[in-house]
């Protein structure tokens, strides 16, 4: 039998400043916190104190800067402070969106941090109306060489997959990279996109006074106890052993919660509603009762537990997944209840709202928390931490380096090099077709994923960007091209971009050089929103992604979504046919600086390397509606945005995708810069001979640089099609056929993940 007496004495026990330390509180918030609340808190108030004041709830360390983002166009019904941004899409629907990291759950325990992290961006989702339509990761590993990396590239796959497939929702887009920079931290960033119809959204706030608190779904365990406080730490060597802070995800109830929510908001039972996502029942509590203004009191006992003798600490920092948390109308608990009956799922009324600004939760028949609720939340600490300017590079020197043999030879190990190697290993193991609408996925075809708005001619086209060795040399450059790269992506397939949700993950903000990359990487990306007319709707932010006081790379992801209103008009990157002319969209200038080719062929990785190419937000503006014209008026059978590698790898992959044999025209003077310059603002197209001369004059008419770089050929060589960048003299060309080119870009990760180690 339980000793309720001792857990009661156990959880009123008064704290002390050690104590907080302990709880990741230092000692100015320790000071906050008992001038807040006039005396010294108890072990259940200490620990929500310490997880709604982590940095992973509160973002303490970049809510100022945060506020530096465009939020509202024509197009945001709902901006940042939501569960999910939302977007008018147009037809009284809207499309729901949100990115979210699970970085340090998923080094931990990469199979179960995963999947956890795809069923938390759900739940964000589907709690505001939205059926989820689609599913995007982007994912940062160590070096291949590394001893941990193919295990933890394996788990976290299985993961992605095991949980969205078997929950049904496709997932169509994402990112795999490689670098020794995340060899003790790897990030993984989930995306969920929705749609609901704009008159039945539902939000976190509206919660009044003297209704039922309703607590639906699993019950609640001791996984994931203090996952918040972990995940605003470093890690040490060694913390990988740290697994019970790791949540254990169940995508078949997730699967049954989904439509139980979905069933129940079609009814006019539920005032609010909240996941329990970080923090789990504490941070899903306090944010309904502090968007509301008001109070809540809970009765612990009502709350549905899988373990015995759980005490309110354990039950309020519980991350326990597939849980929502509702107030609902007067008189709609038993409504409520049958649905969620009728799904197997626990139900319960654990407390009712107050107009007393406290929290109260009471444990058999004990008070054994009662504190403010504003100070948890907005009154939370909000650091204007000191930073540095990172230093600006010197420009990549190149005479030090001599001019490539042969440019095949580049190309191909360019496109068979860890990042730009296919990732066909990985997104097979995803149902990218699951609901039936996705229309292109942008893992098989490299700009942005298609999604068919279901019984529509409409769609969502949806991506996402972000180079992190751009953001390690000019953060502020760096941050501008991952919100333009998005842009471009979506132009790419025809989708006007409408609005992005992003996850900033970084190391440790307390280290000034790394405050000075979140606060240039964070002003770079709000100047691109703003220029581009592309606001931040929703995202994340990841900070203490060190190991041992190594930091990752600054990795400030975008993910970002556009409208197609008409699915007759959009172009990928399959559609090159032979006969065909290539079509470069904007200007080359020679870009090499912290360019694939710098790190991968010349062994540059740092300072050499030089800075990153610049990004002109007008330019890129006018180049990615041009090519969105061309697209719309049907001049243009694929098209392909300019990134990684150039022009070469751009094109290589277009005749990968179409299986055609292409020439490049190259220049003797300035090759390398026609072929692997990374300049920006550029897309690669492929049209019809009779089409050339309409989009030269279209393209002058528009300012806009194009020029005709190359040719689909309908013969082939002797050894079969292939990439031939040729010179003045043609005879001098180099020839990479496609054959070798797709077993070395299709081979090199399942070789990899095959070997043992």
């Amino acid at each position: 039998m339980t000793d309720t007496s001792a857990i009661i004495a156990a959880m009123q026990a008064e704290q002390d400043e050690a104590s907080a330390k302990e709880h990741g509180i230092n000692a100015e918030e320790w000071h906050r916190l008992i001038t807040r609340l006039n005396r010294k808190p108890n072990l259940v108030e200490l620990g929500i104190y310490s997880v709604m004041w982590s940095e992973h709830c509160s973002y303490k360390s970049s809510r100022r800067h945060l506020s530096k983002f465009p939020t509202k166009n024509e197009h945001v019904i709902q901006g940042p402070g939501e569960n999910a941004g939302v977007i008018d899409i147009g037809d009284g629907q809207a499309a729901i969106f949100k990115m979210e990291s699970h970085n340090h759950p998923s080094y931990i325990e990469p199979y179960q941090g995963a999947a956890t992290g795809v069923g938390g961006i759900l739940r964000d989702v589907f709690t505001m109306g939205a059926r989820p339509i689609a599913l995007v990761n982007a994912l940062r590993f160590g070096d291949p060489s590394h001893p941990k990396t193919r295990s933890l590239v394996a788990g976290v796959v299985a993961g992605i997959g095991g949980y969205g497939n078997c929950v049904g929702v496709p997932t169509v887009a994402g990112e795999t990279e490689f670098h020794k920079g995340y060899n003790g931290n790897i990030l993984v960033n989930a995306m969920a996109v929705g749609l609901a119809d704009q008159d039945k959204i539902f939000y976190a706030r509206g919660a009044t006074p003297g209704n039922p608190i309703f607590y639906v779904g699993s019950k609640t365990g001791r996984d994931g106890i203090h996952g918040a406080t972990m995940a605003s730490a470093e890690f040490s060597e060694g913390d990988e052993d740290n697994r019970p802070t790791v949540q254990v995800g169940d995508p078949f109830t997730e699967k049954l919660l989904i439509e139980a929510c979905l069933e129940l908001m079609a009814t006019d039972a539920i005032q609010a509603i909240q996941d329990m996502g970080a923090a789990g029942l504490t941070s899903s509590s306090v944010e309904m009762a502090d968007k509301g203004g008001i109070g809540v009191e809970m009765d612990l006992d009502k709350v549905p537990q899988r373990e015995t003798g759980m005490t309110a600490y354990e039950i309020m920092l519980s991350e326990s997944q597939e849980r929502m948390l509702m107030v609902l109308k007067p008189g709609k608990e038993a409504l409520a209840k049958q649905i969620f009956d009728k799904y197997d799922l626990d139900a319960e009324v654990i407390g009712m709202t107050t107009d007393t600004g406290h929290m109260v939760l009471k444990q058999f028949g004990e008070v054994v928390c009662d504190i403010p609720v504003p100070p948890l939340a907005e009154d939370a600490p909000n650091y204007d931490r000191s930073w540095v300017a990172p230093k600006k590079r010197a420009p990549l020197d190149l005479s030090k380096h001599p001019e490539p043999e042969d440019y095949g030879e580049v190309l191909l190990k360019l496109m068979s090099s860890p990042d730009m190697a296919s990732k066909r290993w990985i997104w097979e193991q995803y149902d990218r077709h699951v609901m039936g609408d996705t229309v292109d996925s942008s893992q098989s075809q490299g700009n942005a994923a298609i999604v068919r708005i279901h019984g529509t001619k409409k769609a969502l086209a949806i991506t996402s960007d972000c180079t992190p060795r751009y953001v390690s040399a000019d953060p502020y450059e760096g941050g501008k091209q991952a919100v333009a790269e998005a842009y471009r992506n979506l132009s790419a397939v025809g989708a006007k971009p409408i609005a992005i949700t992003d996850n900033l993950n970084f190391g440790n903000p307390e280290k000034p050089e790394t405050m000075g990359y979140i606060v240039k990487a964070i002003e770079g990306m709000a100047e691109a929103c703003k220029e581009l007319d592309f606001p931040v709707v929703s995202g994340n932010v990841s900070l203490y992604n060190e190991t041992d006081g190594i930091a990752i790379p600054p990795t400030p992801v975008v993910g970002g979504v556009g409208l197609i209103e008409d699915l007759d008009k959009i172009a990928t990157l399959k559609g090159a046919q032979a006969g065909d002319v290539l079509i470069l969209i904007g200007e080359t200038k020679g870009h090499l600086g912290a360019s694939l080719y710098a790190r991968e062929i010349l062994g540059l990785d740092g300072e050499d390397a030089g800075p990153p190419p610049p990004v002109d937000l007008a330019v890129e503006k006018r180049n990615a509606d041009f090519v969105r014209e061309l697209v719309e008026q049907g001049l243009v059978n694929a098209v392909h945005d300019v990134s990684d590698g150039g022009v070469a790898c751009a094109a290589a992959e277009m005749a990968l995708a179409g299986n055609v044999h292409m020439k490049l025209q190259a220049g003797a003077a300035n090759t390398l810069e026609v072929c692997f310059d990374e300049s920006q603002g550029r897309a690669v197209c492929t049209t019809t001979s009779e089409n050339v001369s309409q989009i030269i004059d279209l393209a002058a008419a528009a300012g806009v640089p194009a020029r005709q770089i190359g040719d689909c050929v309908p013969e082939t060589f002797e050894a079969g099609p292939g990439i031939f960048i040729t010179f003045e003299d043609v005879e001098k060309g180099h020839l990479l056929t496609l054959a070798r080119l797709r077993e070395a870009h299709e081979g090199w990760l399942p070789n990899y993940m095959s070997k043992v180690d």
